[in-house]
């Protein structure tokens, strides 16, 4: 079982590899194998990166479908809390329960205190929807590279 960093920094290097779909595993494994709390996080990344892998296929259907249950599923964490944006420079990286509170940088989510580990939850939640549109209103496959989400928000450091 990798750390959630690593989770997080291995996915990211996958999906801008053009390889959503070996990124989907790396969430399923932290989703299934991660604390209980964490795991509609992973589990709504793993929808997207699968969803990814769909739109790249030129499965427009089944690519917009998982795009928006994952973008569904990552929102809904949002909704029971406060308002924030995880991951925003300054800001707490903690998903608030229901009744917590939610204060700044803090959403809700299933369980107290679950971590979102830097990633921008809105900033991909949003971009899943964009592309979940642009993918059925068709043009064919969509290039995984070109399209690969940034989970922190800012662009992954140049390698080498």
């Amino acid at each position: 079982m990798r750390a959630p960093s690593e989770t997080v920094r291995e996915a990211q290097r996958l999906l801008d590899a053009g390889m959503p779909f070996h990124a989907h595993e790396v969430f399923e494994d932290a989703w299934k194998s991660g604390p209980q709390e964490a795991a509609p996080l992973w589990r709504g990344l793993a929808q997207i990166a699968v969803g990814l892998t769909h739109a790249a296929r030129g499965n427009a259907v089944g690519g917009a479908r998982l795009l928006r249950r994952g973008a569904d599923a990552l929102a809904a964490l949002g909704e029971m809390g406060g308002p924030g944006r995880p991951g925003e420079p300054g800001q707490s990286d903690r998903l608030s329960g229901p009744g917590q509170g939610g204060g700044p940088g803090q959403v809700g989510g299933v369980g107290a205190g679950v971590r979102s580990y830097g990633i921008d939850v809105s900033g991909v939640v949003g971009w899943a929807r964009e592309l979940a549109g642009r993918v059925e209103a068709g043009g064919g496959p969509v290039d995984p590279v070109a399209e690969a989400p940034r989970l922190g928000g800012a662009p992954s450091p140049p390698s080498g």
